[in-house]
């Protein structure tokens, strides 16, 4: 290929991957700055006392509670600070794969002020509307709740657990894990670990310097692998056609009992929720009862994990985590979504 048609080829890829990865790029960096800030201010503690009903019994380090509360106000940046927390050996991959999961319902209740009660619900309707958001929500607090009992059966068996959930851990390049020297005084029994944490506190600007010191360097490894994996997988989404993925759904829809008409309003939702939406709202109360139309919905939703994966999970994240680890998030969190989508299926279609 001549110089100039490569040059044709690439610019469009290049003009649409390059908006997609500076913004994931700002939250990752608000993320993990956060993270950092959190810690430098003593603000871990403090969030903990909240989220730890929700850590502490999946065994996991209350700094995970932090990433949780920031998940419900931005999903990448609440991967942002585990990440963060992974690299610096605050969490090993194990209880990373159990806080990934235990995000799931907080990622989505964000969604509910962005996207479902502005925008699907008054295309669906309210009875179809809130039938599906309350399908979708009990499916993502479903998958939370699975991570928490995960982290109960998992971790309680490995040694040590109580005190890395109190006791912080170091890292040889001074990371995050150096800045929470004192323990929970909640923990301790006492006040001595708090009245240490106000006399070595640093001052705000050093806290917000560091911080962004540590903020950089993380930034300079991910944006990069984030920019090359999705280029590749533009690239290879205008070169083949994956609209076949839908073919799929014909067998389950037929296995399910749904109206013929379910497959062209698959297909669509599959690759666009709001068009898909849309597709389906005028059939309802004729050939879609609420109870089939959700449930064509939530086919649409599975069918579409094999194209959104491609195009979207696997480039955020192996940026995020690396090929190896962020293969992991992916096969656990499709496995699951999977796995509760198909429940809610079985409830919605069961004779009444």
């Amino acid at each position: 290929m001549q110089p100039a048609g490569i040059v044709e080829s690439v610019w469009p890829v290049l003009v649409e991957v390059a908006p997609r990865v500076a913004r994931i790029a700002v939250f990752i960096a608000v993320g993990v700055f956060l993270a950092n800030v959190a810690v430098g201010f003593g603000l871990v503690e403090k969030i903990a006392t909240v989220s730890k009903y929700l850590t502490r019994p999946a065994n996991l380090p209350d700094e995970v509670g932090t990433a949780i509360v920031t998940t419900a106000a931005s999903t990448t940046a609440g991967y942002g600070m585990l990440a963060d927390f992974r690299e610096s050996g605050r969490l090993d991959d194990v209880e990373t794969l159990i806080a990934v999961t235990m995000n799931t319902f907080f990622g989505f209740v964000q969604h509910i002020f962005t996207f479902y009660a502005p925008v699907l619900i008054p295309i669906l309707g309210l009875e179809v509307g809130l039938l599906y958001v309350g399908a979708r929500a009990a499916i993502a607090l479903g998958i939370t709740i699975a991570g928490v009992l995960a982290g109960a059966i998992l971790l309680s068996r490995r040694e040590g657990v109580s005190d890395r959930v109190d006791a912080p851990a170091t890292t040889p390049d001074g990371g995050i894990a150096s800045a929470t020297d004192d323990a929970d005084p909640a923990a301790t029994g006492g006040e001595t670990g708090a009245a240490a944490v106000d006399d070595d506190s640093e001052p705000p600007l050093d806290v917000l310097r560091t911080a962004g010191e540590k903020t950089w360097p993380k930034l300079k490894r991910i944006v990069p692998r984030l920019a090359v994996v999705y280029a590749l997988v533009t690239l290879l989404v205008r070169t083949y056609d994956l609209e076949s993925a839908t073919a799929i759904a014909e067998p389950l829809t037929a296995l399910l009992g749904l109206p013929g008409a379910s497959l062209p309003v698959i297909a669509v939702f599959a690759f666009d929720t709001t068009a898909g939406a849309a597709t389906i709202a005028p059939m309802i109360g004729s050939t879609f009862t609420p109870r089939t139309a959700v449930a064509t919905m939530l086919l649409g939703g599975i069918v579409s994990f094999a194209v959104s994966t491609f195009k979207r999970s696997i480039p955020f994240q192996y940026g995020i985590w690396g090929p190896k680890f962020g293969s992991k998030v992916i096969a656990v969190n499709t496995a699951l979504k999977i796995v509760f989508i198909a429940a809610a299926l079985l409830l919605l279609l069961a004779p009444m």
